[in-house]
């Protein structure tokens, strides 16, 4: 048996040597391997196309739908003065938090903001409790979702998932469809809490 094995793992490679050699293989330059148009050799050379944000201010701009269901969706005005956002500011959340958002005419984060998807881990008696379970092996311990008294630190860097639009062309063709479960799954306000466990569809 072990020499029948022998023989047709040979038979297989010879095949794969004399198809090999019949094969015309055609040689990518460096230039031809990626969306920049210089070789790697010449980084003085390679300058992006310059990017065009937004400069629509707050409230003036046009919103681009989400780019598939539940997406973080971009941010349609400009931000220049709003960056960076920092541990102790973040200036997104003066109005985009839900007590404010409806003052603003601004969307208000989702109730997924409001709320922590982390384990509550806590040091207790010189050892690490997760959930109120002592810490032996992490994977048994379930993730529970927390409320928190406003924007949960989690989601407190907005630009982590959210970007600005911009009005450059595309570097590739987008041949993405995404398919939404309701007809205001494009603009609408996010659900992700309501379908979190339902899973991918």
């Amino acid at each position: 048996m072990l020499k029948q094995n022998g023989v047709l793992v040979g038979l297989a490679l010879g095949a794969l040597v004399i198809t090999g050699c019949t094969i015309t293989q055609q040689t990518v330059s460096e230039e031809e391997m990626g969306l920049r148009k210089t070789t790697l050799y010449a980084e003085e050379k390679t300058v992006a196309d310059p990017t065009n944000y937004a400069k629509s201010v707050a409230g003036e701009s046009q919103v681009l739908g989400r780019a598939f269901e539940n997406a973080p969706p971009m941010i349609p005005h400009d931000v220049e003065g709003m960056m960076d956002i920092t541990k102790d500011m973040n200036m997104c959340m003066d109005c985009h938090m839900p007590e404010m958002a409806a003052m603003v005419n601004a969307t208000p984060v989702p109730a997924s903001h409001l709320a922590s998807f982390r384990p509550l881990t806590q040091y207790v008696g010189g050892e690490f409790q997760k959930e109120g379970v002592l810490v032996v092996n992490t994977s048994d311990i379930k993730t529970a979702l927390h409320s928190r008294e406003g924007l949960s630190m989690d989601r407190f860097t907005c630009t982590a998932c959210h970007a600005p639009q911009s009005d450059n062309a595309p570097l590739v063709a987008n041949q993405f469809s995404p398919e939404f479960r309701s007809d205001t799954g494009a603009t609408g306000n996010s659900n992700l809490l309501d379908v979190l466990n339902e899973g991918v569809r």
